[in-house]
């Protein structure tokens, strides 16, 4: 502890130490979460002008013309490397992870405040450059957010593959390095800088997931960012990782030896994990708040830890099912369909215990908890669909069509946004001070999870009949143009889905500075962050080290003056 201590004496007094280059591990939060705020819009707008273009492949549009199909394969690839990357994974480990994992272990700060800082500006560079994608000769790249060779790997392959495609790769090795800083300091900090009487199964589950999280993304960024460096260089330099003997527009390419299924593997070594890079957070923070507002101890504590832990492992077995169209061994993908059928079995452990949270609980239907009875809703729904697509006969006639599509953005990227706005709206208060406002937050919840289904539901029913993804337009092919009536449909709910979270940013900025003051623990909720000040003082707690001495979800103790037991108070005989 006396690293992050000894760095944090004294509150910097200057605006740019204060709030630009700060060390304080809730600025650096906050900075990650407006990151995350500002991609997603970037994010979302692609994403509506790719289902616009669906409906009406002609039409001009303002400020980018008519949309022609290499420029639609141009914003679906920056569309799900944005929200991927740049969301996904920086809203709900940077930004949430940073601002609340200190506090709720006692600490003063992040184990190495200056890797903290560098790690958040790092992550801004890679956004900008990967913005800059967009304005070079050629524009952005066409070649999907997984970035198959040799596609990606001749600069000569087609338009957005020269400089954009160089901008691409370099904006994830940059996101890479960043984010191998942050999983350091997030385990070092979870290790070393518990307070005391802060074992580990009495740390909230919202800092297990952190934590696990955290050594995902050690192992898993360090392996995309070798695979983004071979790229570069077959690009670049010449060499024949991924290139095979390939003739491209009538010429016979300088390549041989490669292997575009090398890029594979090591991509989706990676990629897998990163779904629970994205998701395993979001989980912490449902558990967290599903206990909160049901007033009720978390159903089966260590169960869940245990399956968080199983869920990282198996995340790292099943990198293979993506892959079930390469031409694999039969052999080879029976064994990664077997694993992806056991990583069911953690998510169903999870599933059963948060509905056990709930079960007979005097349940508090306050906006946060709105959003963790949504995630866990999106949770299931999306996880349905997996079984199928963990069949090697069933994924060869579904992966290349909306299918798969449907699936993903429901289980990672949907339940994630979720698990992200449940945080919001259950640590705004801490952050900022204010409540926000409930009225706008259930009508923003309501519009938003009935858009995601009326949007992503329907998809499964499109892939079932053959549409193909990533074509730009359905007007060549008769079958498919008879799909048109679902896509329209789905394109309307998107606007409406998209024009919905203007009433969440509304929320956000009026209730920063307009929203009622907020109580040190407006939630009866019984962590260490609700033991502080709110907003929390510059090292947390006012020079005072805290001593816990109960669990992280002692509600409805029996004998105890309240229906909570925080962890700071005297010892409580476990009644649980």
């Amino acid at each position: 502890m006396a690293t992050a201590a000894t760095l944090h004496s004294h509150a910097p007094q200057g605006f740019i130490r204060k709030y630009i280059f700060s060390l304080d591990h809730k600025v650096i939060g906050i900075q990650y979460f407006f990151l995350a705020l500002t991609a997603v819009f970037v994010g979302m707008g692609l994403s509506l002008l790719m289902r616009v273009h669906m409906i009406w492949p002609t039409a001009n549009w303002p400020l980018v013309g008519e949309i022609k199909p290499e420029t639609y394969l141009a914003f679906l690839t920056m569309h799900g490397t944005i929200m991927v990357f740049f969301v996904l994974t920086t809203a709900p480990q940077g930004g949430f992870g940073n601002y609340v994992l200190p506090i709720q272990i006692g600490a003063p700060d992040m184990a190495f405040p200056v890797l903290n800082m560098l790690s958040f500006w790092t992550t801004f560079v890679g956004f900008i450059v990967l913005l800059c994608a967009f304005f070079v000769p050629g524009g952005a790249p066409l070649h999907g957010w997984t970035g198959y060779p040799p596609l990606s790997a001749v600069q000569s392959a087609g338009p957005g593959e020269a400089l954009g495609a160089d901008l691409w790769i370099t904006a994830i090795a940059i996101f890479c390095v960043a984010s191998l800083m942050g999983a350091l300091n997030f385990i070092t900090t979870t290790l070393d800088l518990r307070a005391k009487g802060m074992t580990m199964m009495r740390m909230p589950l919202t800092v297990w997931s952190w934590f696990i999280t955290a050594i995902l993304g050690l192992l898993a960024f360090g392996v995309l960012l070798s695979a983004g460096i071979l790229l570069l260089m077959d690009r670049n330099l010449g060499t024949s990782f991924y290139v095979p003997q390939i003739i491209v527009n009538g010429q016979i390419v300088g390549h041989k030896g490669g292997s575009p299924l090398l890029w594979q593997h090591l991509f989706w070594f990676f990629g897998h994990p990163e779904v629970y890079i994205a998701i395993l957070p979001g989980m912490g923070v449902a558990s967290q708040v599903l206990s909160t507002f049901s007033r009720k101890p978390i159903f089966g504590y260590r169960a869940m830890v245990y399956a968080m832990l199983s869920i990282g492992f198996f995340g790292f077995m099943v990198w293979g099912h993506h892959m079930f169209m390469s031409g694999m061994s039969p052999y080879s993908a029976f064994a990664f369909s077997i694993l992806t059928m056991c990583i069911g079995v953690p998510s169903a452990i999870k599933t059963f215990n948060w509905l056990g949270t709930m079960w007979k609980g005097r349940i508090r239907f306050d906006t946060p908890m709105l959003y963790a009875i949504g995630f866990v809703s999106l949770f299931v729904s999306g996880g349905l669909s997996g079984p199928f697509l963990a069949q090697p006969v069933l994924d060869i006639q579904l992966h290349d069509t909306y299918f798969v599509v449907g699936h993903f953005h429901l289980i990672m990227g949907v339940a994630a946004i979720f698990g992200i706005f449940a945080a919001t709206y259950y640590w705004f208060p801490k952050m900022f001070g204010r409540m926000m406002n409930e009225t706008l937050g259930r009508i923003h919840f309501f519009i938003t999870l009935a858009g995601t289904y009326a949007i992503f539901m329907p998809m499964h029913n499109l892939g079932m009949a053959g549409q193909t993804r990533r074509y730009s337009q359905f007007t060549e092919v008769a079958y498919q143009t008879k799909l048109l009536p679902l896509q329209t449909f789905i394109t309307f709910a998107a606007i409406v889905t998209i024009a919905a979270q203007f009433i969440f940013v509304i929320n956000l900025f009026w209730s920063m500075f307009k929203g009622p003051k907020a109580s040190d623990n407006p939630w009866d909720a019984t962590t260490l962050e609700w033991t502080t000040t709110t907003p929390p003082p510059h090292d947390n707690f006012g020079g005072k080290t805290p001593v816990v001495n109960n669990g992280p979800y002692e509600y409805g103790v029996p004998g105890a003056p309240k229906d909570f037991v925080m962890q700071t108070d005297p010892p409580t005989e476990p009644k649980h």
